[in-house]
């Protein structure tokens, strides 16, 4: 084979294990080439989509220009949302699901996420989050989770993989071999896992084999280090993580999706083109970039990695192993043969999905929301909601109470400092012969939004107090609400419970 037909078979298997973002709500015409040329395919973001026909007319056009790509989107529900970005996710998320303890329920609501977004042509989800999470000040997984029990999440997670593999998309269980006990946002740094081997192994892992027996057709692995494993590497970089744990001792065989290679975690150290050269040497199968990554991006990874299968740095024969595994995966979505996708008992609870009304998302939310104390009907409320942590993988989506309340009635406060006492001290002023209530998203993670709530109970103890994250810390409230999640539907179902006007009911 000459030098430049080599180079360009090996472009075409760097093309064939990768799948990047693209700006705007139309495909680019670089984007449409490079899947002509043999590009796996895309991954979607918030920014790509403004609604359900603009998005089908999306995908028919990627379609348009090869035969089934990979055309993957990270729809968790609740928190964390791309098709409902602008409005809030109509599922409540894990966190909410775990709550209820129903797997039929979980099986359910995954199968209508799932057939939402088979109908507008998506066919990969990167979706369940199946960590555990046992550290409550987790800054990055946290609602996303079904809960700290090993054998709940286990549970929920093959459940998760049997409902959106019903409904043909495919469900990537995330992230190996578990983000739960770690207290780093691995957007910015390598999150340490928490324990040895031994206690991975217990805690951790479980919930992956759950998911591997389920039929689950792809495994996403964090950025995270496992002491003792990985040594410094983190866990998408690793040979020992990838080939002994995840291929060797829990049997593996489906395909390898890299967490975004642009957060800091391993882009820092080689930079987004090391980061996926390592990966895929470790053993990944197809690379995933995040949101705001440009063409250029991609050019510079295909690039590393035909150069560094043409200098030896990544072995060729790991680099078509990856591809053609990743072509299996094609073929299969193409032709609808997800493993375990066995249809629902009829006497399974779904609904329309997504029915604004009376669906299975809003079913799970009021199934899910917890009430301590008596619930009154609130008077002309003035709603305070206090700003969240901030959380990369959630991004900027609604949430609170504002879609059920007159215009006006919401007051956001920063999560304390000198501008949220001010603002606070005002509220109550407005409040004067009114409910109040305040509304907060992990607080256990936020001294200043504990501040804001301590402050607000002392001045009016019948401040009724809504929290949207886990329920971790109490305060000493008469009415406390606890939804386990953000979504529009979790919002709702709150909303319903205080008597607030609810659009198109009744």
């Amino acid at each position: 084979m000459s030098g430049s037909s080599r180079d360009l078979s090996l472009t075409r298997l760097a093309d064939a294990v990768l799948v990047p973002p693209f700006p705007g709500r139309s495909a680019p015409r670089w984007l449409l080439r490079a899947l002509e040329n043999g590009l796996a395919g895309v991954t979607l973001f918030g920014p790509n989509v403004s609604g359900p026909e603009q998005l089908s007319a999306l995908t028919g056009e990627l379609r348009g220009a090869a035969p089934e790509p990979v055309i993957a989107i990270d729809e968790e529900g609740g928190d964390v949302t791309r098709l409902a970005h602008l409005t809030g996710s109509p599922y409540p998320g894990n966190a909410a699901l775990g709550a209820v303890d129903d797997v039929a329920l979980t099986r359910a609501v995954y199968r209508a996420l799932g057939t939402d977004l088979a109908a507008v042509g998506i066919n990969v989800d990167l979706a369940p989050s199946v960590d555990v999470n046992t550290a409550a000040g987790n800054p990055i997984i946290g609602t996303r989770s079904f809960g700290a029990s090993t054998a709940l999440v286990s549970r929920h997670a093959a459940a998760a993989v049997h409902g959106l593999q019903s409904a043909g998309v495919a469900a990537c269980a995330k992230h190996f071999p578990g983000h739960g006990s770690t207290r780093e946002d691995s957007h910015h740094m390598v999150a340490t896992i928490d324990g040895d081997l031994t206690r991975v192994r217990e805690r951790d892992m479980p919930p992956f084999a759950a998911a591997i027996a389920a039929g689950v057709a792809a495994i996403m692995p964090g950025h995270l280090r496992l002491p003792g494993v990985t040594g410094d590497l983190p866990a998408t970089q690793s040979v020992a993580a990838l080939g002994w744990l995840l291929r060797g001792e829990l049997g593996f065989t489906g395909v390898i999706i890299s967490d975004a290679l642009e957060m800091r975690a391993v882009s820092k150290r080689n930079g987004i083109t090391g980061a996926a050269v390592r990966a895929v040497a470790a053993g990944v199968d197809l690379l995933c970039l995040g949101r705001d990554q440009a063409e250029e991006d991609y050019l510079a990874i295909r690039d590393a990695l035909a150069a560094a299968a043409a200098d030896g740095t990544l072995p060729p024969a790991r680099l078509a192993e990856a591809a053609d595994r990743v072509a299996q995966f094609r073929a299969m979505l193409a032709a609808r043969a997800l493993p375990g996708a066995d249809p629902l008992p009829s006497d399974s609870p779904v609904t329309p999905a997504g029915a604004p009304g009376d669906g299975i998302g809003l079913a799970a939310a009021r199934r899910a929301l917890r009430v301590t104390g008596s619930t009154a009907a609130v008077t002309d409320p003035v709603v305070i909601e206090v700003a969240p942590p901030g959380n990369v993988a959630v991004g900027i989506v609604p949430w609170g109470l504002e879609p059920w309340l007159p215009v006006g009635s919401v007051i956001r406060v920063p999560a304390g400092g000198v501008r949220a006492e001010q603002q606070v001290a005002e509220a109550l002023r407005r409040a004067t012969g009114r409910s109040v209530i305040a509304v907060v998203r992990d607080a256990h993670r936020a001294p200043g939004a504990q501040a804001v709530i301590t402050r607000l109970l002392a001045a009016r103890p019948d401040t009724i107090v809504l929290e949207m994250g886990l329920p971790v810390w109490r305060p000493a409230a008469r009415t406390y609400l606890a939804t386990y999640g953000a979504s529009r539907t979790s919002g709702q179902a709150a909303a319903e419970i205080l008597g607030l006007t609810v659009p198109g009911a009744a």
